[in-house]
């Protein structure tokens, strides 16, 4: 399951940081697959659609900082828990029940991510 950044966000920023992955981004700020990964070319979503890794996508938040699901592994592979749970001081990154995902879907996400 991805991790999402509630409406209770305060834009501290704190989570940003610790991600492994580069899929946490302050509201209204475009993202890529590319960003802090290892991946060039086409890339797959979660869902079907073929983007280029290194072209910006529309940000899922322009009022709080948010996750991208698909880049989004809750930390597995590298670390216990979510870091970017572990470092919120409001408690709203939660996990996302709209991105239910086995961890075995995870740590392939992670390899993929991660050449």
């Amino acid at each position: 399951m991805a991790i999402i950044i509630t409406d209770e966000c305060i834009n501290c920023g704190a989570c940003e940081p610790e991600c492994p992955n580069n899929a946490i981004y302050e509201g209204g700020i475009e993202w890529a697959i590319h960003d802090g990964t290892s991946i060039k070319g086409i890339y797959t979503l979660d869902d079907g659609t073929a983007i280029d890794a290194e072209t910006r996508q529309d940000p899922v938040s322009d009022d709080y900082y948010y996750i991208v699901p698909d880049k989004c592994t809750e930390c597995v592979g590298f670390h216990e828990e979510p870091q970017c749970a572990a470092v919120c001081p409001v408690d709203c990154c939660v996990p996302d029940p709209d991105h239910v995902e086995a961890e075995e879907t995870l740590l392939a996400r992670k390899e993929k991510l991660h050449l």
